[in-house]
């Protein structure tokens, strides 16, 4: 044998041998107050796919989880009602080119949560983002739709405008695990509320993922929070919770949005029912309503003043 055969046999040996890489599992966690705890009861359940297959350990979120949750949404609220609806708009636009920029992990988790082709996943995870980019314009322009001067019969300015609600827990669809997560968030934050998500017990992924592209925007850290685990047993807290001010029960089936309504009656928080909203509906131009449901209306008189005894007035 000469000493290139040699040598070329000892390098295919050389290769065999080497050991096959192992893949790098993502580990999941929660994203509160900005940051990524892992549950505080150290608990994880199983995530699997479509088939039955399984995908990852998500945390299953505690009572506690729940309440540290409500005190980070409290204490972001201050800054994210006041600042301008320009910059909040200018933020979620931010949001939808992170969420641009990681388009083929979303299509990835979409299409295994949902046992989606890739075709079907990437079409979700793009009206997905082009919702984030309709929500962002809008937060300059909901008060002028439904706000503005109100005529009364007297010397006064009469002026009406919206204003955020406060914290609002809001459980995400149960099926659409994106684009239905998309669209429950979005106006929560357009328009100066904070929000603490329920993620879909079944699909959670793509929700807790997207904690992560919400810490690498210009999203202040508790806008949103996310928590996965059992709905029942995050809602309940947060659904009796005396400084959560309002409740989204999209997530909720009818027995659990009934009971989640009793308790938020407590506080008078507003609640919004269940919709019967199919999967694929979710991509329907969403309209104004989910803006509306959470924003208070604030009304001003001032008079007008009168100038000298003609009775003219500025």
């Amino acid at each position: 044998m000469s000493d290139k055969s040699e040598k070329t046999t000892k390098a295919e040996k050389t290769e065999k041998a080497e050991p096959q890489r192992l893949s790098v599992f993502k580990t999941y966690k929660l994203y509160v107050g900005g940051k990524f705890p892992r549950s505080e009861s150290g608990r994880v359940y199983e995530v699997t796919d479509s088939k039955g297959n399984w995908l990852a350990n998500a945390p299953l979120s505690s009572r506690k989880d729940a309440r540290d949750a409500v005190v980070a949404a409290r204490k972001a609220f201050g800054a994210w009602s006041g600042a301008t609806a320009y910059n909040r708009g200018q933020v979620l636009y931010r949001v939808a080119e992170m969420l641009e920029g990681r388009k083929a992990q979303f299509v990835h988790e979409v299409a295994d949560a949902e046992g989606l082709s890739k075709a079907k996943a990437a079409a979700q995870v793009d009206a997905a983002i082009d919702r984030w980019v309709w929500y962002a314009g809008w937060t300059d322009k909901i008060a002028q739709v439904v706000g503005g001067g109100n005529p009364v019969a007297g010397p006064f300015f009469n002026l009406s405008s919206p204003e955020p609600t406060g914290v609002v827990a809001v459980l995400a669809p149960r099926e659409s695990s994106f684009l239905g997560l998309v669209s429950v968030i979005a106006p929560v934050v357009a328009t100066g509320n904070t929000a603490i998500v329920v993620a879909s017990e079944t699909y959670p992924l793509p929700a807790l993922s997207l904690g992560e592209v919400l810490a690498t925007s210009d999203v202040p850290g508790g806008v949103v929070n996310v928590l996965s685990g059992r709905t029942a047993e995050i809602a309940a807290p947060l659904a009796a919770h005396q400084d959560v001010n309002a409740i989204d029960l999209a997530g909720a089936d009818d027995v659990l949005a009934k009971e989640l309504e009793i308790a938020a009656a407590d506080n008078l928080k507003r609640v919004l029912r269940p919709q019967a909203v199919e999967n694929s509906d979710w991509s329907a131009t969403p309209g104004i309503e989910r803006m509306t449901a959470f924003l208070e209306t604030k009304t001003v008189w001032h008079p007008t003043g009168s100038l000298g005894a003609s009775g003219s007035s500025y």
